[in-house]
């Protein structure tokens, strides 16, 4: 954090008075499923963005982004206006949404920082957009509590970006735990708890290379094709609420009153939060190998049911099959594109690593990123 002071002494000749930092995120099971009120098992990673902020006594917004070397100025009476760089619409969103509770922001100026990977899958707008939030809670001494804040980012990313997104990214930012996944129920909205993987195995992260925009995807008709099968279901069961409330055995009971691709789509969310409860159970007795089958399953679930993976994401994910050491492997977030995460075995990883890329390169020519990741705390 002190080379980021340092960096906005550069740009602005003047000390930052208020700096904050956030998570990127993994999902590790519970695709799909924060939208429609269900439980996702998640971490936060070590890969974070930083902020550094201190006011101007002016309405402009004036920030710099060190990894892309960009500018960006705004006013604040005119968030909704084009705002180039487009990663400036981010910032913006986080004050509009803090205009909407009647919070004041004035102008301000800000460096940027980050180590998340961008349009990868790994919530690389949700660290930016707590980032900047927390930057601004501590500037304008704002009280809002962590579950306001986490529904102020999602607010960005509804309101202001198009993308009709659950509550999983910013959660996992602000919650995330050292060393731990989380259990979020989204109904509730709360973290039910965490639970601690077995030493013996890691994650290691696995870009495409493709990137994907959530925006400009079929995200948001896959959440209207989960909404429909579930007022449907909701019309003949009173218990029924949200997908979070079906069984896949109520789901099969009433497939005739859905469409082919309704049912496919309700399938998938609820295959993901019966798997995001066993994981749990299976962690609890260090079994890896179960759970890494949960991984491939999920997968393919998204592969046939979702359809939102990729002719890449699933070349990954089919050569992990073949490698000594691998448990586990399935796209993680919001899929069409981005990355896969692997549960691999720690004696096996270093070759593991070496030679998915090697043969993922062979396939596309392109190599991919790797990162082995490891939970980290959440933003502050």
């Amino acid at each position: 954090m002190q080379e980021l002071r340092n960096i906005f002494q550069q740009k602005f000749h003047r000390p930052a008075e208020a700096a904050a930092s956030a998570p990127g995120r993994l999902e590790i099971l519970g695709n799909h499923t924060d939208y429609n009120e269900g439980v996702v098992l998640s971490c936060a990673v070590t890969q974070r963005t930083a902020v550094a902020l201190a006011a101007n006594q002016s309405s402009r917004i004036n920030l710099y982004d060190v990894r892309s070397n960009e500018y960006c100025s705004f006013d604040i009476t005119k968030l909704h206006e084009k705002i180039s760089p487009r990663w400036g619409a981010y910032p913006a969103g986080v004050i509009s949404e803090l205009q909407k509770r009647s919070l004041t922001i004035a102008g301000f100026d800000g460096v940027i920082n980050s180590s998340v990977p961008l349009s990868a899958g790994m919530s690389s707008s949700a660290a930016f957009e707590i980032a900047v939030l927390f930057a601004l809670m501590k500037l304008f001494q704002l009280d809002i509590a962590p579950a306001e804040a986490a529904r102020i980012g999602q607010g960005v990313e509804n309101n202001f970006m198009g993308l009709q997104s659950g509550l999983l990214d910013q959660f996992s930012s602000i919650f995330g735990v050292k060393d731990a996944f989380i259990l979020s129920d989204f109904r509730t909205v709360e973290v039910v708890e965490t639970a601690v993987m077995a030493p013996e195995a890691s994650i290691l992260v696995v870009n495409s290379m493709e990137k994907h925009n959530l925006v400009d995807s079929e995200y948001n008709q896959r959440r209207q094709a989960c909404e429909s099968a579930a007022a449907k279901l909701a019309a003949r069961h009173v218990g029924v609420k949200t997908l979070r409330d079906v069984s896949s055995e109520l789901l099969h009971s009433e497939k005739a009153i859905l469409s082919d691709l309704e049912y496919r789509r309700a399938l998938h969310v609820v295959s993901e939060c019966e798997r995001v409860r066993k994981a749990i159970e299976l962690l609890k007795k260090n079994d890896l190998k179960a759970f890494g089958q949960l991984w491939w399953d999920s997968h393919e679930s998204s592969r046939i049911n979702f359809e939102n993976s990729t002719p890449a994401l699933d070349k990954i994910v089919e050569l992990s099959h073949t490698l000594p050491g691998a448990l586990g492997a399935r796209l993680s977030g919001g899929g069409f594109g981005g990355i896969t995460i692997h549960l691999v075995e720690n004696s096996c990883i270093a070759a593991y690593r070496e030679e998915i890329s090697r043969r993922y390169c062979e396939y596309c020519k392109r190599m991919p990123e790797t990162i082995i990741c490891q939970p980290g705390a959440g933003a502050c």
